[in-house]
């Protein structure tokens, strides 16, 4: 009798250990709890397990290892699906509304529980988006959070014609401890949502040193680039203010990643899985794999070439000029004409589908400048005409 109690003590205990607590939050809402969301853990050889979230918005997984190998899926209609490698357990993570334009962008940052107050940062000409200033042109501070965890989120209604933008975190509460590493150490992770899609994901790296961090930039055509540079101030949101605009005008976003021979070699792979899975027209797994392999590799041009496809078949038109644009930024050698050519009347042929004329034209127009093509001029003409040109 006392081995049976101590089996089922056991069997107890170690079920409570690998109870995964989430909690599941509104990006643009401050603490408003998202219902009813179905929650997926899924690990490589072992049978998916579905909950959904309470009306408090939390979601518990009994059994299920909280591990590296576990992937997170969050779905609800109207939000992008949200993506999320484990471990999982205490983190929370928010849902970002489907946007409809075409030239919006949302920033999503979640964190652990140190430090407190993590600020997020958008800098673009004469404008400085943050928690003491959260409207500017075209862009917004939907959500500021102070008191651990996220989510802080800034929106870009509509990206500016000609103007670049960078983004960067700030850790507020070591805002003058320009050494700190509690930024490094504080888990956090910023996901970027463009239409309907969370089109990529950031993770701070472990250890690093400063309280600054810039992620990403948006040039004037729209292109991303990954920064990934850690900074220090002593002067607070002030020193923050400083060096984002200091950036701008030297329009240096020279990436600081390095990439290994194996990262390369698990960004391709990940490309291979994806265009099985495209031709066997499994777009939304294909979509995924491309999308891991970017975010190990994000000058992976092939795997952006192949995204941009990949968007246009699930017809999610603001990625796919997203993904074209990138393709025309990564592209080089022998066929860098033909790549541009091709990726700009993709995207033409997208916003003459929105009768966005005048950006239609100036893409088909593009096109013909890297190659000679009978469609291009078809282009050309059908959109002038629509212009009254």
């Amino acid at each position: 009798m006392k081995k049976i109690l101590t089996s089922l003590l056991y069997l107890s205990v170690s079920t409570i250990l690998f109870a995964d607590n989430i909690q599941i939050l509104s990006a643009v809402t401050k603490d408003k709890v998202i219902n009813n969301a179905e929650v997926i853990l899924q690990k490589s050889g072992k049978s998916s397990k579905v909950t959904h979230s309470k009306s408090n918005g939390k979601a518990t997984f009994l059994g299920f290892g909280d591990t590296q190998e576990s992937t997170l899926i969050i779905k609800k209609a109207g939000y992008s699906t949200l993506v999320a490698q484990c471990p999982c357990d205490g983190l929370t993570y928010a849902l970002s509304p489907n946007m409809k334009n075409l030239d919006g962008l949302r920033a999503v940052l979640t964190w652990g529980k140190y430090p407190s107050d993590l600020d997020s940062h958008l800098a673009y000409k004469d404008n400085h988006v943050f928690f003491d200033s959260k409207r500017g042109d075209k862009a917004h501070l939907d959500v500021d959070d102070t008191d651990s965890y996220g989510p802080e989120t800034i929106t870009i209604v509509k990206r500016q014609k000609n103007k670049a933008y960078i983004y960067a975190v700030h850790d507020y509460t070591n805002g003058n401890k320009n050494s700190t590493k509690t930024l490094g150490n504080s888990g956090a992770t910023v996901r970027v949502y463009i239409g309907q899609t969370l089109m990529r994901t950031y993770k701070v790296h472990p250890h690093k040193i400063g309280n600054i961090w810039v992620v990403f930039a948006i040039d004037e055509e729209g292109v991303f680039h990954d920064i990934n540079a850690y900074l220090g101030t002593t002067k607070s949101s002030d020193g923050v203010k400083k060096i984002m605009k200091d950036i701008l005008e030297s329009r240096d976003f020279a990436s600081q990643n390095t990439l290994s021979q194996s990262q390369k070699s698990k960004a391709e792979s990940l490309n291979e899985i994806g265009e099985k899975a495209y031709h066997h027209k499994k777009y939304e797994q294909a979509m995924y794999k491309y999308q891991e392999a970017i975010n190990i590799n994000s000058k992976y041009g092939q795997a952006y070439s192949n995204l941009g496809l990949v968007f246009q078949r699930l017809r999610r038109n603001a990625e796919a000029i997203w993904a074209n644009k990138k393709a025309i930024g990564l592209a080089s050698g022998v066929r860098k004409k033909e790549i541009r050519a091709s990726s700009y009347y993709n995207m033409a042929k997208i916003y003459e589908s929105q009768k966005k004329y005048h950006k239609a034209l100036d893409s088909y127009k593009k096109a013909l400048e890297n190659k000679e093509h009978p469609a291009y001029h078809k282009g050309i003409k059908r959109t002038k005409k629509a212009l009254h040109i």
